[in-house]
């Protein structure tokens, strides 16, 4: 198995391989897991970048929506985002009345996003034309914003994400450094999935629903009567759902 970056360990799992690795990144390596499918050898499978939340980790994606992916044959990438998992800080060194700092964090986790899209485009049994990007809370507001400027994003899907809070601090700042608004016009004609719970209340409804109006089509929304993170029968439903449009982008491209 040819995979570029610093392997760390690599097992058989249910569906194919799990890998650990680090990934080049410009300050430091970016620690990371890629779950690979079994497939025939001439056969390139579509992947997916899966960026976690506010004080999670690369696992916890991979264990959720990475393993429903790789059961249904699609690659996966899950990231320790900035600060967060195994990377160097702690969130304590981040100040909410820092804007620049935020902002500087911000832009780090995005560049580090385009690293980790150039990993999947480089890997041999990936088809770089079928990638997709799925994000959870944090995750959500850096995947659509990555997304919108980076055109190798076909398909996108977003947990527990919206609009920015009414009441968020420096909001001209945030807003002009990443506005979830301005981002998600930018898909119109890339299918996007928004998974929220009724009952959040880190994003409310309210936020998905803004977020939801701006997007344009082809756009499905899902709501579940719950808190913050999805069920897994919400994870189950994105996971089909990405795998469905990821196949017919595939197929697209065969018939090309």
């Amino acid at each position: 198995m040819d995979v570029p970056g610093v392997v760390r360990s690599s097992r058989d799992v249910a569906g194919g391989h799990r890998v650990t690795l680090e990934l080049e990144g410009d300050r430091e390596a970016i620690p990371a897991i890629l779950l690979l499918p079994n497939a025939i050898a001439t056969d390139r499978v579509p992947a997916a970048l899966l960026l976690h939340g506010y004080t999670s980790r690369k696992e916890r994606m991979a264990e959720g929506i990475g393993r429903a992916l790789l059961m249904r044959g699609v690659a996966a990438l899950a990231i320790d985002l900035p600060f967060h998992g195994e990377r160097k800080g702690t969130l304590d060194q981040l100040s909410f009345r820092n804007p620049l700092q935020l902002v500087g964090a911000w832009r780090l986790a995005l560049s580090e996003i385009r690293l980790a899209l150039d990993f999947l485009t480089e890997l041999a049994s990936v088809n770089a034309e079928c990638l997709a990007i799925v994000g959870y809370s944090l995750g959500s507001f850096l995947s659509v914003v990555a997304a919108a400027n980076d055109a190798r994003v076909r398909v996108v899907a977003l947990a527990s994400g919206g609009d920015l809070p009414a009441e968020t601090p420096f909001a001209s700042v945030v807003r002009a450094a990443a506005d979830p608004l301005r981002a998600v016009r930018k898909l119109a004609g890339r299918p996007l999935l928004m998974v929220n719970g009724r009952l959040d209340r880190t994003i409310k409804a309210s936020q998905a629903e803004r977020l939801f109006a701006a997007a344009g089509d082809p756009k499905e929304m899902r709501w579940y009567n719950g808190g913050h993170w999805p069920p897994p029968s919400e994870v189950e439903f994105a996971a089909e759902w990405l795998a469905g449009r990821l196949r017919r982008g595939r197929s697209a491209e065969r018939r090309a």
